[in-house]
């Protein structure tokens, strides 16, 4: 007897006759209504689906754990004997043909018949699958619900036709089914069942409801670490984190290797009590891969940094080609102002991958910390190699565009301003927006490089195609105000503002220059206060107010606001008002202590050397 398949190559298209296609309403009878719950919408289909899919995860999370619990067996679906005739290959053939071709009803209708017709589980969950593609949820139900009567044994069948169940918020139905489901499994299973149980209601609309039905259905069970552990993550599902805490430390009673119970504990709790948490498990069980995981990205948020660094390294000893371990540790190493570790670390990321071609894996952040570690040292070349080696332009890296740009002002550092600019105009482009960015991009670059007549021409080139571009014109009033051409910057971000009156930056450059200039200061204020209003926390626009406060001898007032600004952000630009304003009050060993940090991380500084210039101070 032939088997059936349910894909077949376009060539054998020519060589069958036309097809005879059913009628959808007649096939669609089946699809009965739920009660009187909602009707089904088109993101149920999504949302089933993804229930599904978490319920049947729940096995590799309790395997993940450590917890000694086995899954139930999924049984193997009983097929009919069914000879594959002409008809019934032409039928399924076409049907596949139609999906391809972007006509999933005929699809699913055909192959829903034939599942009718041969009784075989298969077609079923064909038509199942090509109904979820296009969510269509009355028509995945529909063929779900015959998957599940043809496959009565199928776990995965259960799963998905409970999923919608979940959708829909037909608790009495999960609740029937997992109650048999425990009833006939043996108590190696329960785990499985029980987390499936949990993962399915937790995607319910109403989730107090959903973890009544839980409590329900583990009701007998309840003196077993499985039940604690399953009403322990439905707890924190719902909101209930005290629940959760509760019931996941009855199962480390009983367990006190469950993985997933104390990464339940750490999930419902504070930050600093989660770390605690976590590194008393660790260290009574060393091999906890996910706890150590957990706990060292918690370690890392806490901003502890050399204690993250330590379990990073302990989960690379123990497997010399995690990758995850691989990049955090090089991330941590540039955090830590280790710039030869983190490339390493890196590099180390990098030959992993290329000894497993067949696994996709996002280089790009890699080779962008790698290029920006190049950068630390002035190499550009290396730094621009580094970026070259990002996948091309196929509209799956949303990088790839930042990248050409980045790479473009590292052939320009090199001193190879006509390549740089040679090299934006290759630049493959998808949108006008992008267009726009690269125009940006050269008159940067030329500016950059003292070639300010240049970037004008090209900024005015662009204005001239699109004259209402707030960006466009705002980098062209920035260019203005480098050449002290107050009249046309101001001209240029008046027209920002009455284009974009949200536009925070605009107001704020006015503003700033007027304040920097110490002219204007009255009608600086208020177009600095309008900024801040629109961007409360922006350090930049925090700094133009202490600036401007500071030109209006409001000290106090000044200070407080670009002490605010430098906590936000350690600028050096920030650093030097900060500091101007401190040695203004005679605050003379504050002002050097910020000023002496800031020419610490930035000694080129151009607006720093003057300030400290024109007061005549050394450091």
């Amino acid at each position: 007897m032939k088997t059936i398949s349910v894909f077949f190559p376009d060539t054998i298209v020519a060589a069958l006759r036309p097809a005879t296609w059913l009628t959808c309403a007649a096939l669609l009878t089946g699809c009965a209504a739920l009660g009187n719950h909602p009707p089904l919408q088109p993101d149920d289909a999504r949302h089933a689906r993804e229930a599904a899919q978490s319920a049947l995860a729940a096995e590799k999370d309790l395997h993940g754990s450590q917890t000694p619990t086995t899954a139930p067996p999924e049984h193997q679906d009983r097929l009919p004997d069914v000879k594959l005739t002409d008809e019934l290959f032409y039928k399924i053939l076409t049907a596949e043909i139609a999906y391809q071709r972007g006509s999933w009803q005929a699809a699913y209708v055909t192959l829903l018949s034939v599942a009718q017709q041969t009784r075989d589980p298969r077609l079923a969950k064909r038509s199942a699958e090509i109904a979820l593609s296009v969510r269509q949820p009355a028509e995945a139900l529909a063929a779900i619900r015959l998957w599940r009567e043809l496959a009565p044994d199928s776990n995965e069948a259960t799963q998905y036709y409970l999923g919608f169940m979940a959708m829909n918020n037909n608790l009495a139905e999960i609740q029937a089914v997992f109650t048999e489901k425990l009833h006939a499994a043996t108590p190696q299973q329960y785990g499985v069942i029980m987390l499936q149980a949990q993962r399915l209601l937790a995607r319910a609309r109403d989730k107090n409801a959903a973890f009544d039905v839980l409590e329900e259905i583990l009701s007998p069970y309840k003196n077993l670490p499985d039940a604690h552990l399953a009403l322990a993550q439905g707890a924190y599902t719902k909101g209930d984190h005290k629940r959760a805490v509760d019931e996941a430390q009855m199962v480390l009673n009983s367990r006190p290797d469950s993985q997933l119970a104390v990464l339940t504990i750490a999930q419902a709790s504070t930050q600093t009590d989660a770390a605690k948490a976590l590194a008393h498990f660790v260290k009574k069980n060393p091999g906890a891969r996910d706890v150590r995981l957990a706990y060292g990205s918690i370690l890392i948020d806490l901003k502890q940094l050399d204690k993250a660094t330590h379990e990073f390294e302990k989960l690379l000893s123990d497997k010399p080609d995690d990758t995850t371990a691989l990049y955090t540790l090089g991330v941590l190493a540039m955090e830590r102002h280790q710039p030869e570790v983190a490339e390493k670390y890196f590099k180390d990321f990098l030959k992993v991958g290329e000894a497993r071609p067949g696994q996709e894996r996002d280089t790009t952040p890699t080779l962008i910390n790698l290029s920006r570690i190049a950068v630390e040292r002035k190499d550009y070349k290396a730094a621009q190699e580094w970026l070259a080696k990002i996948d091309s332009y196929d509209g799956r890296n949303p990088s790839w565009f930042k990248v050409q740009l980045r790479r473009a002002n590292l052939i320009a550092k090199e001193g190879k301003m006509d390549e740089a600019r040679r090299f934006l105009k290759s630049i493959q482009t998808s949108n006008p927006r992008e267009e726009i960015e690269v125009i940006q991009t050269e008159a940067q670059l030329l500016k950059d490089a003292g070639m300010t007549g240049e970037a004008v021409n090209v900024l005015q080139a662009a204005l001239k195609q699109h004259a209402d571009d707030p960006d466009l014109l705002y980098d062209y009033a920035m260019l203005a105000e480098s050449m002290n051409n107050i009249s046309e910057m101001e001209t240029s971000l008046r027209r920002v503002i009455a284009i974009a009156p949200e536009n925070q930056h605009a107001y704020n450059a006015l503003g700033y220059a007027f304040a920097d200039r110490n002219i204007r200061l009255a009608e600086a204020l208020v177009l600095i206060e309008k900024a801040n209003e629109l961007a409360p926390n922006d350090p930049f626009i925090l700094d133009s107010l202490g600036w401007v406060k500071f030109r209006l001898s409001q000290f106090a007032e000044a200070e407080a606001a670009l002490q605010r600004a430098y906590a936000l952000r350690a600028d050096t630009e920030i650093a030097d008002h900060l500091g101007e304003v401190l040695w203004a009050q005679g605050k003379h060993s504050e002002a050097k202590k910020i000023w002496r940090d800031a020419q610490t991380k930035d000694p080129e500084n151009d607006a720093l050397k003057k300030t400290l210039t024109r007061l005549n101070i050394r450091l």
